[in-house]
């Protein structure tokens, strides 16, 4: 069995590939990413992708099967109970999540909650609906900074977001607030995976901007996970994009911030160029979710996938004979389904290593702990007890 020096694990997020086998429980029968972007759009280029199997494991219009693939693929199932972006990532590397995070989507925070955080940050709220960070601004910007009130939303994620403006509202003080949030909702009945502060500028309607200030406040995962075991290790876990928000910083060794999906790439370009570090590379590209498929855009969402294959071109030739590479997602978000909700939908995942010999598919797996275990064994090191998750190495030519 080949072993690896350096694992690059790259979750391109919400880009599922539908059918999942429980996705009627989810209200999401039917839903598919990947298959309804493909069927919307009249561009869809991605030979990068192509090269690595993606039309080989998922049959598309744009997108035709490779005559050799560069290395394997499979589905992946999700085997917990939710289909947001922490569960997904937390499943990965090993953890079940039983009961899933709590939505205000459709009634907004309780009064005690908006009561509590009133009189501990020492300003009025304003909003208190599910709403898009643009909208949410158009609808109460000039409100808050007149006055000096604080905006609360929520999507159709577990979060508690608040807005600030950089100017009026001091980001210091918006941080201060929305950790006094994050210490509200940890009981059980308030309990959002996320609170995110979401600084912006701009004086009036129109013009209002978000910045790059923003900051999460994520849950610390409720056990053990395969980050744990490899720092403990002496390993390198090297977090680009949101992966350490994600794992509120716990099995990280390094992070870096990105404020988008390519310059997420960019960094990871820089990391493969950079031999002296042996471990894993954990990669989160957020821009198809959040500027895409919550905003049901499968033209903008279309385009982004091109811009992370244009950048995967980049990446491939740097991916060394002791390299692996994996390309996967986290849930769906379909950008053409009713609501705004991520979907529940099986994801694709994508191997690549000059290592490798064979090519071809694998068998569906059951869930996407096999990416944290196959991390694993890769290391000679144990998983996490309590955790799930089989490894694929032994399936690797």
């Amino acid at each position: 069995m080949k072993r690896f020096k350096r694992i690059f694990l790259i979750v391109c997020d919400s880009v599922g590939m539908g059918g999942a086998p429980d996705a009627e429980a989810f209200g999401d029968l039917g839903a598919d990413t990947l298959g309804h972007i493909d069927e919307t759009v009249e561009c869809l280029d991605l030979p990068n992708l192509q090269k690595l199997g993606l039309g080989s494991l998922k049959p598309l219009r744009h997108v035709a099967p490779a005559e050799k693939p560069l290395g394997y693929y499979c589905s992946l199932r999700e085997e917990s109970q939710g289909k947001d972006t922490m569960t997904g990532h937390w499943e990965m590397m090993g953890l079940y999540t039983e009961k899933p995070f709590i939505t205000f989507t459709e009634t907004g925070f309780p009064d005690e909650l908006i009561r509590l955080l009133e009189e501990r940050c020492g300003k009025k709220v304003v909003g208190n609906i599910a709403s898009s960070g643009t909208e949410i601004l158009d609808m109460y910007g000039e409100e808050e900074i007149r006055d000096g009130k604080m905006i609360v939303y929520t999507s159709a994620d577990s979060v508690l977001q608040i807005c600030g403006n950089e100017e009026t509202f001091d980001l210091e003080n918006l941080y201060r607030c929305c950790e006094i949030a994050r210490e509200l909702t940890l009981r059980d009945e308030w309990k959002v995976g996320r609170v995110i502060a979401r600084p912006y500028v701009g004086k009036r309607r129109g013009e209002f901007v978000r910045t790059a200030n923003r900051r999460d406040y994520a849950l610390k995962p409720f056990g053990r996970t395969v980050l744990n075991v490899l720092k403990d290790a002496g390993l390198d876990v090297l977090a680009v994009g949101k992966i350490n928000d994600i794992f509120s910083g716990e099995g990280i060794t390094r992070a870096v911030h990105s404020d988008s999906s390519v310059q997420g790439m960019e960094q990871t370009i820089e990391m493969a160029r950079d031999a002296a570090w042996r471990g894993l590379c954990f990669v989160n590209l957020v821009d198809f979710d959040a500027k895409w498929g919550h905003r049901r855009n499968p033209e903008g969402y279309a385009a982004e996938l091109m811009r992370f294959d244009e950048k995967l071109g980049e990446l491939l030739p740097l991916i060394e004979e002791d390299d692996l590479l994996m390309v996967t997602a986290d849930h769906g978000n379909d950008p053409t389904w009713r609501g705004t909700d991520h979907t529940r939908e099986r994801v694709p995942l994508l191997l690549f290593s000059p290592a490798l010999a064979g090519c071809g598919p694998l068998p569906e797996q059951k869930n996407f702990g096999v990416l944290g275990a196959s991390i694993c064994e890769n290391f000679g090191l144990e998983m996490p007890e309590e955790t799930i998750g089989t490894s694929l190495l032994q399936m690797l030519d």
